[in-house]
């Protein structure tokens, strides 16, 4: 990555976990003064992510402007007591692109919101991989035994203005698309406009606030906000990733839920571990989804053959999207590293030149291998089961079938 994209003068916090994500962030939101902005794909109201939905109704209710962006697919509909609460309260909210009659039949639906980001008063930003979602509750299988493997970091600097510019301009689009839909071109227009409006004048009351990203002189980090959608920013996390990885002298360690890597991705892992980088994959070891749990699978072969060490995680769900290269480069976001990420939806990841971050993601990372991790014998891969490789390549066949339909290259 060049290092001209890097941005002195931020602290981060590394969060694992709901637990420590939820805590920092209805802390941050219980402080707000002006404006919370909060894009997630699953907003859900069962255990734990309760906190963060009052969080936000007492925001509203003392006056602070608070938005909220769901996904259809994550979050196809808000329980009807928390929507009437929410509009009582007055917290603006909105589902990004519901599935409708048709659902998933249609590619354009396909272009997901899969972002986790807030940003509070323009000061503070959280990104990751961590919906508003209990630890120990998964919509598809109930109670979980033990919590979910996901990270976020908690930002202050000035990549929260990019953050907060992108929330802005997201939730301006949804309201003219809203309007255009309902009364037409000129109105639609009119409510663009007007929003553009409200926006810089909000911005400049942010920028005239001076606790904005006030950032204490103690061990200031370099980082910045790489986005993914797509209309400019249609490559630019695998973009960051492949640029890290080419560079990897020592060490490359990946923990990433739903990995079934492009072409250009794999071979700099298998250059990579080729020259000598030592590759380490956290990769998924329960069965969540049939298509990214299988398609995955028939990936591994070569990255086995050049050396690349995988494990698969199986204590819980893992939901992390996370690395670290040669102890300082790191990255934490919403993208997976599979064609759903990076050709198709809106991804946010932080990444970070900090010794110090690095070495405390390392760590958690090699703890989760240690303890949750069974990495995989080649040999026992070559020879997995008939029907495990048949399922294999019906996913991954399945996967590229569909790559074809949206027209996309991989």
């Amino acid at each position: 990555m060049g290092p001209s994209l890097f941005l002195p003068g931020h602290q981060l916090q590394l969060l694992e976990g709901g637990q420590e994500f939820f805590s920092a962030l209805v802390e941050s939101i219980d402080d707000s003064l002006r404006e919370v902005r909060l894009e997630t794909y699953i907003f859900s109201v069962e255990g734990a992510g309760q906190q963060v939905a009052c969080a936000l109704e007492r925001a509203a209710l003392r006056g602070v402007d608070v938005f909220l962006v769901m996904d259809g697919v994550g979050t196809p509909s808000l329980v009807t007591h928390w929507a009437t609460r929410f509009n009582d309260a007055g917290v603006k909210w909105r589902i990004f692109s519901p599935l409708g009659r048709f659902g998933l039949l249609l590619p354009s639906r396909w272009r997901r919101m899969h972002r986790k980001l807030c940003v509070v008063d323009g000061a503070v930003a959280f990104c990751g991989g961590i919906n508003v979602l209990d630890d120990f509750y998964d919509p598809n299988y109930g109670t979980l035994e033990s919590p979910r493997f996901d990270f976020a970091v908690r930002v202050t600097g000035p990549l929260v203005r990019t953050a907060h510019d992108a929330t802005t301009q997201f939730w301006t689009r949804l309201q003219a698309v809203n309007q255009l839909r309902k009364s037409g071109f000129r109105e639609g227009w009119n409510v663009l406009q007007e929003a553009v409006r409200l926006a810089r004048l909000k911005d400049q009351n942010l920028d005239a606030d001076p606790q904005q990203s006030v950032v204490p002189r103690i061990h200031a980090m370099h980082a910045h906000l790489v986005l993914r959608d797509n209309v400019h920013n249609r490559a630019r996390i695998e973009r960051s990733y492949r640029q890290a990885i080419g560079s990897a002298t020592q060490e490359i360690i990946i923990a990433n839920a739903y990995f079934v890597p492009g072409r250009k991705l794999r071979k700099g892992l298998i250059h990579a571990a080729r020259r000598g980088v030592r590759v380490r994959l956290l990769l998924q070891g329960r069965y969540e989804y049939f298509m990214q749990y299988h398609a995955a699978r028939p990936v591994y072969g070569a990255l086995l053959e050049a050396g690349v060490e995988i494990y698969e995680y199986s204590v819980s769900f893992l939901h992390a999207k996370v690395a670290v290269i040669d102890g300082h480069w790191a990255t934490v976001g919403s993208s997976n590293l599979d064609p759903l990420s990076l050709l198709l939806a809106r991804e946010a990841n932080v990444v970070i030149d900090d010794v110090a971050f690095a070495t405390e993601l390392r760590t958690r990372l090699e703890n989760a291998m240690d303890h949750g991790g069974q990495r995989i014998d080649p040999a026992v891969y070559a020879n997995r089961p008939w029907h495990q490789l048949f399922f294999d390549r019906c996913a991954f066949g399945l996967m590229r079938a569909l790559l074809f339909l949206s027209g996309k290259r991989y």
